[in-house]
């Protein structure tokens, strides 16, 4: 029990504290720092964990490949249950196929699996985050992005730091000790960001959104124990794939419905609720995952 309260009492702490900042009434610039996140922070920490990766590249890409078919997995229940119930597909298949891998999936994976689970959860990042800049935002906008993230900087930050990886080169001590100290920043500023996100975004439809939040986070709590067998994954690169698959609706969705005009309540509505729902499956979760 120790293992899980110290693996899950920081993430929703300071996510909170980043609710209370923004219920108070108090200046934080999401703006701002949701730029800083993207644009350096998140890249940061994408490059130095896979530059300084000692993950083997079949490795690498076993965990490329099992979150790709996760995804797949996601959209093809997605696309059935939203047929079956009559919903837009552009609304709600986004918030269905793309978990929050990073503002939570980072910090859980890191406080429970360690340095280790840390390294092997960035891969399954890089990945999501890949598909929900491309696939995500053309599915929501109703059209190809492909222009707009060419311009991520992500995108760049983990061919790098797989090829950095794969050549065997070694970081310069300078540039070492400053992507450290990025990377260090950049998780709290997510959960103080997904904190003042939560307490600024109204919930509309508390029922549709608890039935598919409750189904984005089973779909893949389904998907990592079943990719994990599979594939074969065990210890901390185990722990970090199941948890990074069962996060809920990533922001990123309701960033990109607000962007097209694409019912952002209704998809501000599945990241609340999907989120609060978290707060009980992850310790349910880890319970099984930390022994």
């Amino acid at each position: 029990m120790s293992v899980i309260l110290s693996a899950v009492l920081p993430v929703f702490i300071t996510a909170l504290l980043g609710f209370a900042v923004a219920r108070t009434g108090r200046i934080f610039d999401n703006r701002t720092v949701a730029l800083l996140v993207a644009n350096i922070g998140t890249p940061s920490l994408v490059f130095y964990n896979l530059a300084k990766t000692n993950v083997p590249p079949q490795t690498m890409l076993t965990i490329a490949a099992a979150t790709t078919l996760a995804i797949v997995f996601y959209l093809m229940v997605g696309i059935g249950v939203l047929t079956a119930s009559g919903l837009r597909w552009r609304t709600f298949l986004p918030s269905l196929a793309f978990p929050n891998s990073g503002n939570l999936g980072l910090p859980l994976a890191l406080y429970s699996a360690g340095e280790e689970g840390l390294k092997f959860a960035v891969l399954v990042f890089a990945v999501t985050s890949i598909f929900n800049l491309t696939l995500g935002q053309a599915i929501a906008a109703g059209r190809g992005q492909l222009a707009n993230v060419l311009k991520s900087p992500i995108v760049p930050a983990v061919f790098l730091g797989v090829a950095f990886s794969w050549a065997g080169i070694t970081l310069p001590l300078w540039a070492e000790n400053t992507l450290s100290m990025l990377s260090g920043l950049t998780i709290p500023l997510m959960l103080l960001m997904l904190g003042t996100s939560l307490a600024k975004i109204k919930v509309t439809s508390f029922g549709r959104s608890t039935a598919l939040g409750a189904l984005r986070i089973a779909m893949g709590i389904a998907a990592g124990f079943a990719l994990a067998a599979l594939f074969g994954f065990t210890g901390p690169e185990r722990i970090a794939f199941i948890l990074q698959c069962a996060m809920p609706v990533a922001v990123y969705n309701y960033f990109f419905a607000q962007m097209y005009d694409n019912e952002p309540e209704e998809v501000a509505s599945l990241v609340v609720v999907s989120t609060l729902i978290s707060a009980a499956t992850v310790p349910a979760l880890l319970a099984v995952l930390v022994k």
